[in-house]
């Protein structure tokens, strides 16, 4: 029987892969730009630090982390996000000590048990972002700045970022209060998850995607209309710096995230057309959570994106390169002696960092044509009998079909010339 594998993951194959690169160098790009250094953090954590961090009334901690017990009794979780792990980082690794704030960025995969659909996956891969010691609303403003900068460049259409405020503490306290009034109405009618909701967390009954529990709570009290006024100058503060930055914004007062730690500022980018995972971005202020995990009193924004759900948004809006062949060049030696020659050639080339490439199978002249032009290939390079007894090489332009002859001893300086002029077609 053939091993498949596990349901909810995927293999990235050549062809495919190219997408994921270009996609991966535009965020490190944008990235370097905005002055953000990359972070890399475990797969696998102690499973407190979710519990704590992310918070036990969330689905997340509920319901989706893998967590098991190791040869040691202990129990660790494959991490579910990459937030609760940067900041266990800052604490443990004392990065408070240093130059605030920090702004880190974070690739990588995570895994959540879900039932697997479009743009879905238990193991996915997020880009996220984190800045550790700043509190104003400028820095809410840099955060969603840096995302609709990235999905400019990408090319996204159609995009529009919802923002809301979730108060602090204090507003929080004000409005579950009122909201569960509100609720009592309804309570009975809601879905069993919101039913547990009401109890242990009330605001998140807003977040619910049930149509019918949304009809129910139509007209509930929002967080908005119970910001205290500190709250309500950095929310207002926010939208007249994301007006000046010209990013397309949207009031969305229903909008509470679904994770515990949001304080302030919360927000999604949505794109419609990718089906009913329309959100390709979300994040917010998380000022308790440093706190929480044992470190001192640190503010915290940051956000993250599933990147397989903005793959599918840039697919099909065709924003995505075609793939094709990475190769400039293939070198067709034909016999050992040309073997040798060739290979002194294309290392040569390859040390200027010029892509280019050998047949590893013995094939005919015919077969190495053939495969050249499945590769995608511009040029063939053909070295034979004749050409060594000539000290020449045959130059095949694949592309228009016509071929020359030039000396070895200049073959080197011909095609790093033709490489740096870009007739990669």
């Amino acid at each position: 029987m053939v091993i498949q594998r596990a349901k909810g993951t995927q293999d990235i194959l050549p062809g495919n892969i190219e997408k994921w690169q270009y996609f991966e160098e535009m965020i490190r790009s944008v990235c370097r730009e905005y002055g953000y250094e990359e972070i890399r953090t475990p797969i696998f954590e102690v499973t407190e630090l979710f519990q704590r961090g992310v918070g036990d009334t969330t689905d997340v901690v509920n319901k989706e982390m893998y967590t098991f017990l190791d040869k040691g009794e202990r129990s660790l979780t494959l991490r579910p996000e990459g937030t609760a792990s940067v900041c266990r980082a800052y604490v443990e690794d004392k990065l408070y000590a240093g130059a605030l704030p920090l702004k880190l960025y974070y690739l990588g995969p995570m895994f959540r048990y879900e039932r697997p659909q479009s743009g879905r996956f238990r193991q996915f891969h997020q880009f996220g972002v984190e800045v550790l010691g700043a509190n104003k609303p400028i820095v809410d403003a840099e955060v969603i700045s840096l995302v609709w900068d990235l999905y400019q460049r990408l090319g996204l259409n159609g995009l529009k970022v919802h923002i809301n405020s979730v108060g602090c503490p204090n507003c929080r306290i004000r409005h579950s209060q009122v909201l569960k009034e509100f609720l009592l109405q309804c309570r009975d009618n809601l879905c069993r998850d919101c039913r547990e909701r009401f109890e242990r967390n009330p605001i998140r009954v807003l977040d619910c995607k049930n149509p019918y529990c949304w009809e129910l709570t139509d007209g509930a009290p929002t967080t908005l209309e119970m910001l205290c006024s500190e709250c309500s100058n950095h929310f207002n503060e926010l939208q007249d710096l994301l007006k000046a930055a010209g990013v397309n914004y949207k009031v969305n007062s229903r909008l509470v995230r679904g994770l515990d730690y949001y304080r302030k500022t919360a927000f999604e980018v949505i794109v419609e057309e990718i089906g009913a995972q329309s959100a390709i971005c979300g994040g917010g202020r998380y000022d308790g959570l440093v706190q929480e995990i044992g470190g001192p009193p640190t503010p915290g924004i940051g956000f993250a994106m599933g990147m397989e759900r903005v793959l599918a948004a840039l697919e099909s809006q065709k924003k995505l390169p075609v793939s094709g062949g990475s190769r400039f060049a293939l070198l067709i030696a034909l016999g050992e002696e040309a073997q040798g020659e060739g290979f002194a050639l294309i290392s040569k080339l390859r040390q200027a960092k010029i892509p280019v490439g050998i047949d590893l199978l013995g094939r005919s002249l015919k077969a190495q044509l053939k495969a050249a032009d499945r590769l995608g290939v511009n040029y063939a390079l053909i070295l034979g009998e004749e050409e060594l007894r000539k000290q020449t090489l045959i130059i095949r332009d694949l592309k228009l079909g016509e071929q020359y002859e030039i000396s070895l001893a200049q073959a080197y300086v011909s095609l790093s010339r033709k490489f740096r002029e870009g007739v990669r077609r």
